[in-house]
């Protein structure tokens, strides 16, 4: 987990020196910069793998190649494996595969990388170089163009200092050359028109794609501690107890806030019992509503987006990485299970020949939406999440699922969520039947933060402030008085034209 920064047209090394101090949060433990006649590129390091010798850009023995990387590559050892007798390796880190494959298969090769990424090489023999981001966008690129030079970063308020015309999110499951401009390398999967159906069969196979999707993101040098993310749902309890196998000592977390009636958040009971039965060193962090308050401006600072369905969601999501952060590197966590097994309350009122393709449809959002959260909140504390359920097996295997699988109605007219995963785990061991099949409504802590947010909008907006900004900023996505206070708050961060522009919100 890094930030990079760079430009392809010019040698610009004090735009991309600003650039790599606006992300320095991302990666404190070293920084590197590589410049040639008409090329930069920079990169700040949270070392994870080869944490000795993993120092980018990593060049090619001769120089004439080289690659910056943010995210990891789970399958990075197979691909040395491959290519040890043909590329003459310097480093143990995961991202120098990504210089063999090129070295090896062109740009194409990106194709073979399983992992999360967000890159850049370049290559002065042909005198070309390459972006590229991995098939879901969990690693968030930005570009833009000044005078023809082309800059590239991980944020926008560093992309914000390179003085771009406009700020563009890179599309997710892409790449991008001068010659070829940008290519489609990976498609998320249709929804399986002749679905799997032999429930027994379906459940063996979800374990054995989950139980390998956590496994490889426990990739990391020894010295790295690992967690999870455990407040007692489904999701990232299953996550937790899986790891925890691998993983002797597995640190959890959980963070909630208390009522109105000082009661505790209702997510710490159920995540003590999946942290018992798993035996993993459990945390728990509550918040206060003032905590609330002064948390909500670094939240919107560096989240970069004023929408309020992520804005609340992201302040809890704020705590948990500070609480993780104070005991481990890596953390897993469970976001993109509602996406793929119908989690999510509304889709209880879908038809059901409609809920996989609504569920296809998130998963192909998620990249400025969830996923900006994620990233934006666990770098701001230099931690790193890892999501086992946007694995691209898991995905493959969720559009293969039949929905009446997935939500099933009881003979009572309840509708069960996420039926599949929880029947699949049901008799594992894993977890207690109490949390397997626990329901994954909204917490306790989510709807008092969206009180909360509708209280502060209310009492700092009022009428008149609201048709101003409304009247001022047509292009702006401000549809209620939470959205105006946020979208102020915004601006004290993000006042550019470009980034307004481009957030998407």
């Amino acid at each position: 987990m890094c930030g990079i920064a760079g430009c392809f047209g010019k040698k610009d090394e004090t735009t991309i020196n600003r650039m790599l101090d606006a992300l320095s949060h991302r990666g404190p433990d070293d920084r590197g910069v590589h410049s040639s006649k008409n090329m930069v590129l920079g990169h700040t390091r949270l070392s994870i793998v080869d944490a000795e010798h993993g120092h980018q850009p990593i060049l090619s023995k001769d120089e004439s190649k080289g690659v910056i990387s943010n995210g990891e590559i789970y399958n990075f050892q197979a691909i040395r494996r491959r290519f040890k007798k043909k590329y003459p390796f310097r480093t143990h880190a995961d991202s120098e595969v990504i210089l063999a494959l090129y070295d090896q298969r062109g740009p194409d090769g990106v194709r073979e990388l399983d992992g999360v990424f967000a890159l850049a090489l370049f290559d002065s023999d042909r005198n070309t170089f390459m972006l590229a981001r991995d098939p879901i966008g969990i690693k968030p690129l930005y570009y833009g163009y000044r005078d023809d030079v082309i800059y590239f970063g991980s944020e926008l308020e560093a992309m914000s200092l390179a003085g771009v015309e406009e700020i563009r999110e890179f599309p997710p499951g892409h790449y991008y050359t001068p010659a070829g401009g940008f290519i489609r390398y990976y498609w998320l999967p249709k929804v399986d028109k002749r679905p799997l159906a032999e429930i027994e069969a379906i459940g063996i196979r979800i374990r054995k794609t989950f139980r390998q999707s956590v496994k490889k993101r426990l990739l990391a040098d020894p010295q790295v501690p690992v967690g999870a993310f455990c407040n007692g749902d489904l999701d990232s309890s299953i996550i937790a107890a899986i790891a925890a196998r691998e993983m002797p000592g597995l640190h959890t977390f959980v963070v909630g806030m208390c009522d109105e009636h000082g009661n505790e958040p209702d997510d710490f009971k159920p995540a003590r019992v999946a942290a018992d039965h798993i035996g993993s060193i459990h945390h728990e962090m509550t918040f206060s509503e003032s905590e609330y308050y002064e948390a909500l401006h670094r939240v919107i600072h560096k989240l970069e987006s004023y929408d309020p369905a992520l804005v609340r969601c992201s302040v809890p999501c704020f705590f948990a990485c500070k609480l993780a952060s104070e005991y481990v590197t890596v953390a897993l966590t469970g976001e993109g299970a509602n996406e793929l097994f119908a989690g999510y309350n509304y889709m209880k009122r879908f038809p059901l020949a409609q809920i996989n393709e609504e569920g296809r449809r998130c998963i192909e959002n998620l990249h400025n939406i969830n996923l900006q959260r994620i990233d934006r909140m666990a770098m701001y504390f230099n931690l790193q999440l890892r999501l086992p359920f946007l694995d691209k097996e898991m995905i493959a295997l969720a559009m293969k699922i039949p929905a009446d699988l997935k939500i099933k109605e009881q003979d009572d007219g309840l509708k069960i969520d996420k039926w599949i995963f929880r029947q699949a785990f049901a008799q594992s061991g894993l977890l207690p039947d109490e949390i397997i099949w626990r329901h994954s409504g909204q917490s306790n802590s989510d709807s008092v933060c969206t009180l909360l947010g509708e209280k502060l909008a209310d009492k700092e907006i009022d009428d008149e402030e609201f048709a101003r900004l409304r009247h001022d900023y047509p292009g702006a996505i401000i549809n209620s008085k939470e959205a105006a206070l946020y979208f102020r708050i915004f601006r004290q961060f993000h006042p550019q034209d470009s980034i307004l522009h481009s957030i998407g919100t």
